[in-house]
């Protein structure tokens, strides 16, 4: 339903309903408390609503707070579309810059709780049944509460512990709202400031639009965590609660119950007789095989996601991002963290273009070069390089950055920043990098961030090192080289077998008249130009010729009018004939031939 909203024709109108001003009042608002208000002059957006709006404008406690900070808060005030537009664009470092992302990645979403009562109906709406008739017992404190849903513990009729997520009630109107007035702001940066236009910002919208309904789907939810159990099902140290799926709607989530601690206290894991260390390289050798096995990854695994039983295992929570890897992506990444590894410039090049693909230029794009944006214009006259060259540009790029981390000792290497600085460079060379391979580095940094602060002398290094190994050996299995002789000659196959159809479609078309045939002869241009000159010489030559036989006609006739006893009209004919000779004989001495 979101996603039908998201139209730019309907949010560049946005209709001047009691709602949407009121909603734009309250976004303003955030905006001059902590200290937004140049944002507002600039965009004009006080001259957006009907009636004239009181503001108030932040302290100056306020105001020493750094600009990331103040947008975060602002963010954080305004609810779940924000806080998740902020989540969204705190992958995105090819278009904020780091402190922002920094700031943004720590969004907090906990909000206060929906009452009780609320709870119950929107559970018993969902399920078409009373609450008595679902559980033995349900909890009406909540275990937890956020933006999107709140989080209640509740006992099946069989006994068993389950918890129950729970959508808060009037959420989707409130999205289906804010969606509007992001996009229509949107706009206004793309219309009224320089180079906003190349990092379409409404683009931005419609992914924030298509990520939100997904995630308003738990039913969504649902799937990606039986596929991530699947994934997982007889690895060690692992634990994936299940779902319990007949009683599973798109507003409520109902799962296994699980109890253990947070990864974010190494203390408290180890007064349980728990291992930190042995924790973070269990959790490293998981990731690691999510990505570059099965790849299918935990998309969003911060601590407050991972719990760890008394035995050990690590539990894995809340499946709303999850990632997707295909094979062909997983090599490209493995080679991309190889030829770091080997400062090896042309696998660095090859593996990321692999993974990127070449931005085009668009009409937005134009837009912005035009109003005298230098960044803009600078990626335009790079864009119109020849390919070898973005190409050799490209790979002395990555080169020096191979260099300032070659001879850094593994212990001190960061795993998330040095892909952070990959998608700078990509970004600089107008490489647009897919959404699969944001989550991908977002969740090797977070996994990164939880492993040190389990063991500060943690290196990721060695737990990808197998994995990367693994990948290259696959390559050379004889069983992997067959299947894909296999795979090439079956689709050979299929395309010889479907020649003769499709040629026989052509034919069909061309004796209907439905189709011409046109030919570009390469390599003529010369002969064309030598034919043309050498046609329009002999033409010049016959009225030369013919003025000459017609003028000694006219004079050998004495066709008056006479001049001195000869023709004028004559007379005339053999001044033209001359001056034409004389033009002719300079042309053909000019280009060197008789």
């Amino acid at each position: 339903m979101i996603a039908a909203l998201i139209s730019s024709r309907r949010f560049g109108r946005i209709g001047k309903t009691y709602r949407h001003a009121q909603r734009y009042r309250q976004i303003l608002r955030a905006l001059i408390k902590y200290g937004h208000a140049d944002l507002v002059e600039g965009l004009k957006l006080d001259q957006l609503l009907g009636a004239p709006l009181k503001l108030v404008p932040g302290t100056a406690e306020m105001l020493s707070l750094s600009r990331a900070q103040r947008i975060r808060l602002v963010l954080e005030e305004l609810g779940p579309t924000f806080i998740k537009a902020g989540q969204l664009l705190s992958t995105r470092p090819d278009l904020l810059p780091a402190d922002l992302i920094q700031e943004l990645a720590g969004l907090r979403n906990d909000v206060p709780p929906i009452s009780a009562e609320q709870v119950v109906e929107r559970v018993e709406g969902a399920l078409k049944r009373p609450l008595g008739d679902l559980f033995a017992s349900f909890d009406e404190e909540p275990l937890a509460a956020a933006s999107i849903a709140q989080v209640h513990g509740a006992r099946l009729e069989d006994g068993r512990e389950v918890v129950v997520k729970v959508q808060r009630p009037e959420l989707e109107r409130l999205i289906a709202v804010d969606l509007e007035i992001l996009s229509h702001l949107a706009h206004l940066l793309e219309e009224r400031f320089d180079g906003w236009a190349v990092q379409r910002p409404t683009q931005v919208v419609e992914e924030l639009g298509v990520l939100l309904e997904e995630e308003l789907d738990f039913r969504l939810e649902a799937s990606a965590q039986v596929r991530f159990a699947g994934s997982m099902k007889g690895v060690p140290g692992v634990r994936v609660p299940r779902v319990e799926r007949q009683l599973t709607r798109a507003e409520v989530l109902i799962m296994e119950r699980v109890q253990g601690l947070s990864m974010a206290h190494p203390e408290a894991l180890r007064e349980a007789g728990l291992h930190p260390s042995a924790l973070a390289s269990r959790l490293a050798r998981l990731t690691m095989r999510q990505v570059f096995r099965t790849g299918h990854f935990h998309g969003d695994p911060h601590p407050g996601n991972l719990l760890v039983e008394a035995d050990g295992s690590i539990v894995y929570l809340d499946f709303g991002l999850t990632g997707q890897l295909e094979r062909d992506r997983r090599e490209a990444l493995a080679d991309l963290l190889i030829g770091v590894v080997q400062h090896d410039g042309e696998r660095l090049t090859d593996a990321w273009l692999a993974l990127t693909s070449q931005e085009e230029i668009t009409a937005a794009g134009a837009r912005g070069g035009s109003r005298g944006d230098s960044r803009s214009d600078s990626k335009g006259r790079d864009r119109e390089l020849d390919p070898e060259e973005r190409r050799r540009k490209l790979r002395r790029a990555l080169e020096l950055f191979s260099e300032r981390h070659f001879f850094q000792p593994l212990g001190e290497l960061s795993l998330g920043d040095l892909l952070q600085e990959l998608l700078e460079i990509a970004n600089r060379h107008h490489l647009s990098v897919p959404a699969d391979l944001f989550v991908v580095i977002k969740a090797l940094a977070n996994v990164e961030g939880v492993c040190r602060n389990l063991d500060p002398d943690f290196e990721i290094a060695p737990h990808a090192a197998p994995y990367l190994r693994r990948i290259q050996l696959e390559r050379l299995d004889p069983r992997r080289l067959a299947a894909d002789a296999s795979e090439i000659g079956s689709e050979a196959l299929d395309s010889v077998a479907k020649v003769p159809r499709e040629l026989g479609d052509t034919l069909g078309a061309v004796r209907r008249g439905k189709v011409r045939l046109g030919f570009d002869l390469g390599g003529l241009e010369p002969l064309n130009q030598t034919l043309d000159r050498v046609s329009n010489r002999l033409a010049f030559a016959i009225v030369l010729a013919s003025l000459v036989i017609g003028s000694s006609l006219v004079v050998r006739a004495a066709l008056p009018p006479l001049w001195h006893g000869l023709p004028v009209i004559g007379l005339a004919g053999f001044v033209v004939a001359g001056l034409m000779g004389f033009w002719l004989l300079v042309s053909i001495l000019k280009h060197g031939r008789m």
